[in-house]
């Protein structure tokens, strides 16, 4: 299973949900979905942006876990 850690992340980066979403340019009902796990899949482009945005690594982000 993977693991969204981005809650942690934003955290540790003293950014809001609201602030990421303006700078990667996607809905905060969107990014929600990503950082509560509900979502299938993402764009490399906007994991791209993410990462770019909180300065990170995806590996900071996701997380694999054994069920």
């Amino acid at each position: 299973m993977i693991k969204v850690n981005l809650a942690k992340v934003l955290i540790d980066k003293k950014m809001t949900s609201k602030k990421l979403a303006i700078e990667v340019g996607i809905t905060e009902a969107n990014l929600s979905n990503f950082k509560n796990g509900k979502m299938k899949g993402i764009r490399l482009d906007t994991l791209n942006r993410i990462c770019a945005a909180l300065d990170c690594q995806p590996g900071d982000i996701f997380e694999y876990v054994v069920d």
